[in-house]
């Protein structure tokens, strides 16, 4: 039952629109306790809805939205898409499964069920790239470099697939970077410490190198990566010199430069030795950074077994660039 509080409230954001707590307080004369007794009631039944995070959050009138129908869609793509959609909205919104989806046809006026089948047949595609859950980028660089100086490369998925995008990985490693968020950073380890760690118990992993980031944030997801994996093994120091002036590598489009900045910049500071070595990265478009590390790791004698890498994603095919990253 909507209380006459209640109808004010509503009545008040549909002649102002979004407005936070702290107007709606003022205006009622009311407590906060009391207010957000009002809001929770409101937001539970539907009848507005909230954006932004503490201490900036807005209320505002959640507009009727028509259901999709969505019966056409056959229970196996639906459970597909369950299982692998994942869409950021340009609000921030993260939304998981049919709700991404469905957004998603909607704003690019697709057919829901057609569609599907559709995103269903791409991924197929893409999958059968995967052996045992694990994408063999090697073959990536042997096309790209006259030397290779890693023994194996892994992706656990692509960044993106041909017409739907970013992969459900893929939107995670962006916006987790992009907006520093340790609750998404989190969100996203749990999703792949598990393959991670079946990778340093299959090849008897000894030591893992973490590649440090070539741009300077507050948040640096490699280091909230290792931070979260908790793992036992030791990590190899790898350590990113300052230049005078920083040039990331996703700012450069051609691959002899990418390179140099690798090699240049990009440096082990470490005087043990171990057997097999896994190095992580978050992304591999060129590989030029995964290699040139691998490179210098074996001049010094680090390793003296396998030197593996690992991405979280990787591009497709050829020299594509990851420059969102």
């Amino acid at each position: 039952m909507v209380t006459n509080t209640a109808k004010r409230i509503i009545e008040y954001l549909k002649n102002r629109g979004p407005v936070p707590a702290k107007d709606l307080t003022e205006y009622f004369e009311i407590s906060r306790q009391a207010l957000f007794k009002h809001l929770a009631k409101l937001l539970l039944a539907g009848k507005i809805a909230k954006v932004g995070r503490p201490p900036q959050v807005f209320y505002h009138i959640k507009h009727a939205q028509v259901p999709s129908d969505t019966r056409a869609v056959k229970p196996e793509s639906e459970r597909i898409i369950k299982k692998n959609y994942l869409l950021i909205t340009p609000s921030g919104q993260k939304l998981e499964g049919m709700a991404g989806f469905i957004y998603w046809c909607e704003k690019n006026r697709l057919d829901i069920a057609k569609t599907a089948e559709q995103y269903v047949a791409t991924l197929a595609k893409f999958n059968r790239y995967k052996h045992k859950g694990f994408i063999d980028g090697l073959p990536k660089l042997k096309s790209t470099f006259k030397e290779i100086f890693l023994d194996s490369l892994f992706y656990l998925d692509f960044y993106s697939i041909e017409r739907f995008g970013k992969t459900r990985l893929g939107q995670m490693l962006l916006y987790a970077k992009q907006s520093q968020n340790k609750q998404l950073i989190k969100q996203l380890v749990a999703e792949i410490a598990q393959e991670i760690k079946l990778i340093i118990s299959k090849f008897n992993i000894e030591a893992v190198g973490f590649i440090p980031p070539t741009v300077k944030r507050e948040v640096q997801f490699m280091k909230e990566l290792q931070k979260y994996l908790h793992l036992a093994q030791p990590a190899l120091k790898l350590v990113k010199i300052k230049t005078p002036i920083a040039v990331p590598q996703k700012s450069l489009g051609k691959l002899e430069d990418r390179v140099e900045n690798a090699s240049a910049t990009i440096f082990p500071e470490e005087k043990r030795r171990f057997g097999n070595i896994l190095l992580i990265d978050d992304a591999v478009g060129s590989g030029a950074t995964m290699n040139e590390t691998a490179k210098k790791i074996r001049e010094q004698k680090i390793c003296e077994g396998k030197l593996l890498g690992l991405a979280i994603t990787g591009s497709f095919k050829g020299f594509d660039i990851i420059s969102e990253i």
